[in-house]
Order: structure tokens, then sequence, then C-alpha cells
């Protein structure tokens, strides 16, 4: 038996993280109940997203040109280039610290059990930013997790064969957590303090 329409809107919201039957149950019932207007927004939105929003050929942030504004901006400095796990961490470092550097969105964390390598988070294009001559810093800014632990790992190692100096966040980041939901001032200060990573 084909499910109706309404069970096919409450499974496509399902595939929000953190949202389960019930909650996506709740979420397409106010959309149909009281807000048709914001529904037909929001499918809209989502449409042209999907269809227009790409990653950065340069950094693989998020990014609806080619090339995104931080990467194009000349006012940025060229020499300093941070490794982030995803876009929301980059987001929680520019509004939190002062960084005018250059950002790496890696889009995940090494966890070859989920079959995420090296190839699958870029460090081909990492390497070769590296090896360009441009870079004089690369600031490890991954999630104090096992798997981000070993990507910083790694990143370092990478960053020394290229002979570009691998720093890391300081003090004040709890074990296992995210940056994205670590408080601006804690952010601020690690990103501030940050030393060289080990690896």
């Amino acid at each position: 038996m084909s499910q109706g329409l309404l069970e096919q809107l409450v499974d496509a919201l399902r595939v929000l993280p953190g949202v389960g039957a019930k909650g996506a149950q709740r979420m397409a019932y106010h959309l149909l109940e009281r807000d048709r207007e914001g529904a037909t927004r929001l499918a809209q939105r989502l449409l042209e997203a999907v269809e227009r929003i790409g990653h950065c050929e340069q950094c693989r942030d998020f990014s609806e040109t080619p090339v995104c504004t931080i990467c194009a901006s000349p006012s940025r400095d060229r020499s300093l280039v941070c490794a982030v796990e995803t876009p929301a961490d980059r987001l929680a470092i520019e509004q939190a610290t002062g960084y005018r550097g250059l950002y790496f969105v890696l889009q995940g964390r090494l966890s070859p059990l989920d079959g995420i390598g090296p190839r699958q988070l870029g460090l081909d294009r990492l390497a070769q930013r590296l090896a360009g001559g441009e870079v004089r810093e690369l600031i490890i800014a991954t999630n104090p997790t096992v798997e981000g632990e070993a990507t910083a790992h790694y990143l370092a190692q990478m960053a020394r064969q290229a002979g570009v100096r691998p720093s890391r966040l300081a003090q004040g980041l709890p074990l296992g957590g995210e940056l994205e939901y670590v408080d601006r001032g804690t952010l601020a200060h690690a990103f501030g303090s940050r030393g060289d990573a080990t690896g």
C-alpha cells in the first residue's frame, strides 16, 4: 500500500538531524494547519538552495559561486589557513574571533569505519595548497573527539611535510564537544591561544 502525501511529508522531515517520527509529525501538522504560506516559502527556498548552492573550489565551504566570498576577498591573510570539519564550525570561528585568514572545510573527519578517508575530505586539494608556498600556518580546528583528534594528527603531519607550521586550538574546549555549540568567549580564547599541533 502506497503512502499518502501526509505520511510522505512526515518521512521527508525525518531527514533532519534530531527529528524523530513525533517531531516530524508535529512539524508537518503545524505547516499544514497554521502556516501554509510558510510551508510554500520553505519548499521554494529549499529547492532553490539545493539547486544553486555548491562548494567553493578553494575551501570546500558552501557557496553559490565557484569561489566563495571569503576566498575571493583581497583583505584576507593568505598565509593562514584554518581547517574545520563543517561549514557550521567555520561560521562559529568567523563570528567568535577576529580571524582574518582563509579556511579549508573538510566536510567531515577521518573515520575509516564509515569509509571516510583523506580522499573524501579533499585532503589532496589541501596538500596542493600547502605545497604552493603561500601558506605559513595551518590552524587545525577539528573537534576534540576521537575522530577529530585523529584528523588533527593527520593534518599536522601533512603540514610539516609541506614545511608549514601546524597549530591547534588551545584550552577551554571540552573533550568530545562540537565547535558549533561552544560559547563565543571560550572559542575566541581557544583560537587566540592556539599552540603547536602534535603529530
